[in-house]
């Protein structure tokens, strides 16, 4: 697995290597988002071993992933977009993006909202990252983010047991394990994670 990681990373590097002159904050955005775009999926790969979730999620992301990049790229060279700073003709859709998004799209799906919100929060520095530093305008970003979420969506299921929320009335024999309530009348309202 480390292999794949290093290869990943290795990957990015080249993709990102190439770069026409950025103010000190621009770069600051670009490395960022270069470091999130390849920590993203790391996390996600890694998020199927910390809940041990067998091989199925690892197969999920693995097919997620892999169908990002390759439809990102399959675009760019039909679509043969100009990025606005000049120096290619692959900017639509955004790779980093569309590949932040799959990963963001993936935990959420997989564990659910709270490990989703911060993974769409980092995904959507990502692309701000992308538009700041001059790489893709906000079509490129949008449709990097659609295409990448669409595809783990397409791939992933939940994880989680379906949430229930539930509102009893009646008599409750025990409340939780630590504190017994005998006979009270009581309203009950259980949501479970």
């Amino acid at each position: 697995m480390k292999k794949y990681i290093f290869i990943l990373l290795g990957f990015n590097w080249t993709l990102c290597s190439a770069q026409i002159n950025l103010t000190a904050s621009e770069e600051n955005h670009k490395i960022a988002g270069d470091v999130l775009v390849t920590s993203l999926p790391a996390i996600a790969l890694g998020s199927t071993l910390i809940w041990k979730d067998g091989k199925k999620g690892t197969l999920q992301f693995t097919k997620t992933l892999a169908t990002t990049v390759l439809s990102t790229y399959a675009l760019k060279l039909i679509i043969n977009k100009e990025r606005p700073n000049g120096e290619s003709l692959n900017s639509f859709p955004s790779g980093h993006t569309s590949i932040a998004f799959a990963s963001a799209g993936f935990m959420q799906k997989r564990y659910g909202w709270k490990v989703g919100i911060p993974a769409y929060a980092l995904a959507g520095y990502v692309g701000y990252s992308r538009i700041k530093a001059n790489k893709h305008d906000g079509w490129d970003v949008i449709a990097g983010a659609i295409l990448g979420t669409g595809i783990a969506y397409l791939f992933t299921e939940s994880f989680l047991e379906k949430k229930d929320i539930k509102i009893t009335l009646g008599n409750v024999k025990s409340y939780t394990s630590m504190t017994t309530v005998r006979n009270y009348t009581t309203l009950k309202l259980i949501y479970q994670f």
